[in-house]
């Protein structure tokens, strides 16, 4: 009965070192966590009551038809429940002893040492060689060097920070890898670990990730939330520009890949506004996000909607900005090039970047970037009834079969022989 009904309070006090509850937590799920209090009995006339929502407005959280998306009640539901506010990406609650929100950093004080020089030097051999036969070196790392100090006393934030960092990297490198499941765990056990640094732009650059994993695995509508998640997190903090257009071009690109042209393009704008704006603070644990970042992602947001003049262009300032270095983002760049040229009907400038395309060492350590070879290679065939793309797709088909010598170690072929 009602009068029996457990207080949420005291349930959701039991419940904070619980990876179910945090893991909501992190997602924002809330109808998740409207779950966990009714299955420990809360009854949901008393959660309906407590956050001003009707059962039937409720029974749609808790069913997963509908999500909480304004800030306003995510504030009215930590408030209600005693969640503390760096759990949902929030500002310390005034009900919140000080000692509960961890220190803040002043984005850009993240003391330098040991830990931002192994961020580094896993992000350059990432650059290089691309991320597949790096993820176990990570996670051996995370798990000698850095989870002993999230434990220790004399662990602070920057540890939080680091141990976030690290984890959304080898979320990375699991993507890279070609294993998406094991990439979107990872996240998801990152973002926590930022908030509970205090550094909110890292918690905003792995929702970013999360974006970008959710429109590769073919779910716009979960990549929009999570990058609007991003924007509304960094929205209360100093705010890096990099880090802004990042997150504004993982919104346009999820719109437009759910065919929402308007909105897409504004949100182009605002990311090409914040990539050209004046130096801002910076943030030594976020994964870089440059012009030539922009030009790739506004290429591929102006190819899904038809505009492929307006694509071309940027996806040539791409190729053209990425440096030699950055090995597997040149031939992601030239893909992207390459497929857009394909789209224009342009067929001999497909081929002439096509040829710049088969020059990437064939060593690369990205499944990700055999999978985009492998679809464009489906468009090609399309256009097979040009000999020139004939010949070309020979040479193709050569360069492909001494990848995949090179990287059997960490791709599958299927029987028909594709990863």
């Amino acid at each position: 009965m009602e009068n029996h009904s457990q207080d949420p309070h005291d349930v959701v006090a039991g419940l904070l070192d619980d990876q179910r509850l945090l893991a909501a937590c992190a997602e924002r799920d809330m109808g998740a966590l409207f779950r966990m209090l009714n299955h420990r009995g809360v009854s949901t006339r008393r959660i309906a009551a407590a956050v001003d929502l009707s059962q039937g407005r409720l029974y749609d959280y808790m069913n997963g038809r509908t999500r909480v998306e304004k800030l306003a009640l995510f504030e009215k539901i930590a408030d209600a429940f005693h969640i503390p506010g760096h759990l949902l990406g929030l500002a310390r609650r005034p009900w919140e002893p000080q000692a509960v929100e961890p220190q803040h950093q002043e984005t850009g004080s993240v003391p330098a040492g040991e830990g931002l020089v192994a961020v580094e030097a896993f992000r350059n051999a990432d650059r290089r060689a691309g991320g597949g036969r790096l993820y176990t070196a990570v996670t051996q790392h995370l798990g000698s060097h850095v989870a002993p100090r999230l434990v220790s006393a004399s662990g602070g934030p920057h540890v939080f920070a680091e141990a976030a960092a690290l984890t959304e990297m080898a979320g990375w490198m699991a993507h890279d890898s070609g294993n998406d499941d094991l990439a979107g765990r990872r996240f998801a056990r990152a973002l926590p670990l930022a908030r509970a640094s205090g550094d909110l732009p890292l918690a905003a650059n792995i929702t970013a990730s999360s974006s970008h994993l959710a429109l590769q695995g073919g779910d716009p509508a979960v990549a929009v939330h999570w990058a609007r998640t991003g924007l509304d997190i960094v929205g209360r903090t100093p705010r890096p520009a990099s880090l802004m257009a990042r997150l504004h071009a993982m919104l346009a690109r999820a719109l437009a890949a759910a065919g929402q042209h308007e909105p897409a393009v504004r949100e182009l704008g605002k990311a090409h506004d914040d990539i050209e704006a004046p130096t801002s603070p910076h943030d030594p644990w976020l994964s870089p996000f440059d012009a030539a970042a922009l030009a790739g992602e506004a290429a591929m947001v102006l190819r899904d909607l038809g505009q492929y003049d307006a694509a071309l262009r940027h996806a040539e300032r791409a190729v053209v900005l990425r440096e030699e270095g950055r090995v597997r983002s040149l031939a992601l760049c030239r893909i992207t090039l390459v497929d857009i040229h394909v789209h224009r009907n342009d067929l001999d400038a497909a081929l002439h970047a096509g040829r710049h395309l088969l020059t990437t060492d064939p060593a690369l350590a990205s499944v990700r970037v055999v999978h985009q070879l492998h679809e464009l290679r489906r468009l090609l065939e399309t256009r097979r009834a040009y000999r020139p793309v004939r010949k070309y797709l020979e040479h193709f088909d050569e360069a492909r079969r001494t990848r995949m010598l090179l990287l059997a170690d960490i791709i599958t072929p299927s029987r028909g022989g594709t990863p």
